[in-house]
């Protein structure tokens, strides 16, 4: 073979290579597009991994199902997750407790519904959305407690009010009741509502909606004395997510398009159809 004949073969080869690297530079534009239109980092590839109470309560998740999207919650979380672009099909429901959630440390959930009330002291250790809801404290009993004919914040001093610990409505307690007793700490809402029921607690204190719900459905002879005086100003939720977490933007803007489009006043007026009560002052 010539010297002529094979520097010919050399050249078509690398005209071959220049052309098969055009088309391919070509296509590369398409594939990244497609690529970036798509690309929300979660904890799993693919899927949008939500966290929720053990249990989880009504109204916010019905029949402690929160793949079934019946519920405030549930259905809030299912609407957020649309607008990431997620299908109901690739959300995947996990369990924690409500300290367990906003202690500091790596998160097994992309981000955690449970009525966290936005708070500077948890947010050095988590980040938060925006709101998604806004809700006051309320002060429950039943039928026959010494609680039952409260009329003000100062008829509970000397009686035994609680709620769940490490909560706003526990911080409502010793900010506005000052209880002679201190605040009853309990484990959960589940745990405090049967001391309410079996005589050991006076009164209960929990978000408006919640006190709603265990009043007319959960409670036997359940009664609203009324919403705190000083509180009324609302605890605002927000969704908790890992400090400094790559979705928490993406997430924010989820929650703004669904308050725009009307979704989360929809689905509060499905859920939460009435939010009134008197105020304790």
């Amino acid at each position: 073979m010539s010297r002529k004949s094979t520097l010919s073969r050399v050249r078509a080869g690398i005209a071959a290579v220049a052309i098969a690297a055009f088309a391919l530079t070509g296509c590369a534009p398409a594939d990244t597009a497609t690529t970036e239109e798509s690309a929300i980092t979660t904890i799993t590839p693919g899927k949008l991994t939500i966290g929720t109470g053990l249990p989880a309560y009504e109204p916010w998740v019905v029949g402690d199902a929160p793949e079934s999207g019946e519920g405030f919650e549930a259905a809030v979380a299912y609407a957020i997750a649309a607008e990431l672009g997620f299908a109901a099909e690739d959300v995947v429901w996990v369990r924690t407790t409500f300290d367990e959630a906003i202690a500091p440390g790596a998160k097994n959930f992309d981000f955690n519904l449970q009525q966290y009330t936005i708070t500077e002291e948890r947010k050095a250790n988590v980040d938060f959305s925006d709101p998604y809801y806004t809700t006051t404290q309320t002060v429950i009993t039943v039928a026959g407690s010494a609680a039952e004919n409260a009329a003000s914040l100062a008829d509970l001093k000397e009686l035994l009010v609680g709620a769940a610990s490490a909560t706003t409505s526990f911080t409502a307690i010793e900010e506005f009741i000052t209880p002679t007793a201190g605040a009853q700490a309990f484990n959960s809402n589940d745990d405090a509502k049967a001391a309410l029921q079996s005589g050991q607690l006076d009164a209960l204190v929990v978000d408006l909606p919640t006190a709603l719900y265990l009043t007319c459905c959960d409670l036997t002879d359940g009664k609203i004395l009324g919403q705190i005086a000083g509180a009324e100003g609302g605890d605002s939720f927000g969704l908790v997510l890992d400090k400094g977490s790559a979705l928490t933007a993406a997430v924010n803007a989820a929650i703004k398009a669904l308050r725009d489009n009307g979704k989360l006043a929809e689905l509060e007026k499905k859920w939460l159809t009435d939010t009134s009560a008197p105020v304790l002052k």
